[in-house]
């Protein structure tokens, strides 16, 4: 009991690991029964440890085959945590979970960068065996930022994002992700003074109108961090797009009818400026331009030609055609007339339709009449040798033979 009270009060009072692993040493060798040595089969193991800053980790000295050795772990400055079930460092985040003959498991909580490093298991055998369990601490980083070199991009043009991960250990890594379309970025690591570690990820790509309102994602991969990202969604400008729509008449442009086109035009920024004009020449005098309406009365034939709507914004412009061809007004003179190829294929068919059971029915009419009409010598010919015998035989007499005969043809 004086050898246990003498390292109880050495390492409470923190007189150094150096003397407290002595003392210890010669504890556990008043502990061993006389004579006891090193058994052969006693192995001691442990496990390596990472946990997350602020969480807890376990460190668990274990032995096989125990012959009643003295376990007991040490911090990575050699001081001791437990010897046994008793713990000497005044550190109260260390715990005992359990403690056995062939167990030593202790918990630390709140786990900070200082208690990185390695912890050293130890059995007093003879000659003393130790293991070692390295905790690593894992820090994740801050919430990643994204930057662009510019808010808006037009299209056809390059853009570029750079993203940020601050204060991870070890150093995250970044993924950039465009809609359902991986980007490769250009990444840089930089180790700061307190063993950490900022990544910056940069990357350039040229966009397109279609390009406008993907989402782009910066995504974080690190152990101790899940579903961390950033995202910024793409804002491109580009040229207006440009239809013509007729809206009167539902037909073929006829003499004396009137022309109403609408220019529908859209684009990022919204067209500030809509014009109308006749390619080649000047538009008709009593055309009207309202906006992006145009409208023609009294259609003629020298009105013809191509009636073009041009759009712009600040990134360009763009425009489309309607080519007016004015027919008669007398209806199939002068203008060709629609097809309608489903008509014609229904009257095909019908026709068709009508030959085939024309010709099954003459078939059947054929086939059942068949064999009726024979001569008059068939009608005797069973029992004739000749075809006069078989006229006599088919009329019953000799008399009519004559007649007879006439009617074979």
């Amino acid at each position: 009991m004086k050898h246990y009270e003498q390292v109880s009060n050495m390492a409470i009072t923190g007189s150094g690991s150096l003397a407290i692993s002595l003392s210890v040493f010669v504890i556990s060798a008043a502990f061993l029964p006389k004579g006891k040595f090193f058994v052969e089969g006693q192995n001691l193991a442990t496990d390596n440890v990472s946990v997350i800053e602020g969480e807890m980790a376990t460190i668990s000295c274990r032995v096989k085959n125990n012959d009643d050795s003295v376990i007991q772990l040490l911090n990575p400055n050699r001081q001791t945590i437990y010897f046994k079930n008793f713990r000497p460092l005044k550190d109260s985040r260390f715990q005992l979970v359990n403690f056995s003959d062939n167990e030593l498991r202790v918990s630390l909580s709140n786990v900070s960068l200082s208690d990185e490093g390695r912890y050293v298991c130890q059995l007093y055998t003879d000659p003393p065996q130790e293991a070692y369990a390295d905790i690593t601490v894992l820090v994740p980083p801050g919430s990643p930022i994204i930057e662009s070199r510019e808010d808006v991009v037009s299209e056809g043009n390059e853009t570029e994002l750079t993203c940020t991960a601050i204060g991870s250990k070890p150093a995250a890594s970044i993924r950039w992700m465009k809609g359902e379309e991986e980007l490769t970025g250009e990444t840089t690591v930089e180790e700061t003074y307190d063993r950490m570690f900022t990544v910056s990820s940069r990357v350039r790509f040229s966009v397109t109108k279609e390009d406008d309102g993907v989402p782009v994602d910066c995504i974080i991969d690190h152990p101790a961090a899940k579903d961390l990202l950033a995202q910024r969604n793409l804002e491109v400008q580009y040229k207006p797009e440009v239809k013509i729509v007729v809206t009167y008449p539902e037909g073929l442009p006829r003499e004396g009818d009137n022309l109403d086109l609408t220019c529908i035009a859209e684009g990022k920024p919204h067209p500030h400026q809509i014009n109308w004009l006749r390619v080649d020449e000047d538009v008709p005098p009593h055309a009207v331009v309202t906006g992006s309406d145009l409208y023609i009365e009294n259609l003629n034939k020298s009105y013809n030609g191509t009636y073009r709507c041009v759009a712009s914004n600040a990134v360009g412009e763009a425009y489309d055609d309607y080519i007016l061809y004015v027919y008669d007004s007398r209806a199939g003179e002068g203008a060709p007339q629609k097809i309608d190829h489903a008509v014609i294929g229904g009257v095909v068919a019908v026709v068709m339709f009508a030959i085939l059971c024309a010709l099954i029915v003459l078939g059947r009419y054929f086939a059942r009449h068949k064999g009726t009409y024979f001569t008059h010598e068939a009608k005797g010919a069973d029992d004739a040798a000749d075809a006069d015998t078989a006229i006599i035989n088919a009329e019953g007499g000799h008399n009519n033979t004559d007649e007879k005969k006439e009617y074979y043809i």
